[in-house]
């Protein structure tokens, strides 16, 4: 697989952590991973935010490794905040996960479907 970052320069600068369009070519399997959301396995749901998030993105990962992935095949990520004051925790945390990986990224502040939940994350990744 071959990911390509793209940033038009005929379009916004990129703020941080992402790139406007990844082009993938070379796959073979392409995994939709619906919204994870901040539920440990137990049934609990953490009431802090960074908590919150972090949970989520370990359910993503759960996802990737149950396919045979990693965060390394991750092409578009979906983030869903029911607060825009999550707003920077929310790409801090995600850039500490993410690291140096591009991906193209959406976040949209929304009504989540459980009031506790703070977010929710979905994802395409390409092996």
């Amino acid at each position: 697989m071959h990911k390509r970052e793209i940033n038009s320069t005929d379009a916004p600068a990129v703020v941080t952590g992402y790139a406007q369009a990844i082009e993938v070519t070379n796959h073979s399997r392409t995994l939709f991973i619906s919204g994870q959301i901040p539920v440990a396995k137990d049934g609990t749901v953490p009431t802090d935010f960074e908590s919150q998030c972090r949970l989520a993105w370990s359910n993503v990962e759960a996802q990737l490794h149950a396919a045979g992935m990693n965060l390394d095949n991750l092409v578009k990520v979906t983030i869903f905040l029911s607060d825009r004051a999550y707003s920077l925790d929310n790409r801090r945390i995600r850039n500490e996960v993410i690291g140096e990986r591009k991906i193209a990224l959406t976040v949209i502040i929304t009504g989540i479907f459980d009031e506790s939940w703070l977010l929710e994350i979905e994802a395409v990744a390409a092996a």
